[in-house]
């Protein structure tokens, strides 16, 4: 399981996608979330705008990531 570092929380899962480079754009990550391929903490979700918070665990194409908050200023 790799990392994603977020500066501010919570993020939407569908831009997590995005930004994570999971998926090509945001159109695709509303799509995949849509069709119930994205898991969050173990469970399916199926809302795009779903808040993601620091300590979460994000599922989607056999990738496993964890989100974490990091300080802006470090």
């Amino acid at each position: 399981m790799r990392e994603i570092e977020i500066t501010t929380q919570p993020v939407e899962l569908y831009k997590i996608l995005k930004f994570d480079s999971m998926v090509a754009s945001g159109g695709e990550a509303k799509t995949v979330i849509a069709d119930g391929l994205v898991q969050v903490n173990g469970q399916v979700e199926t809302r795009k705008r779903k808040k993601i918070m620091s300590g979460d665990v994000i599922e989607f194409a056999s990738e496993q990531v964890k989100v974490r908050l990091v300080d802006k200023l470090n």
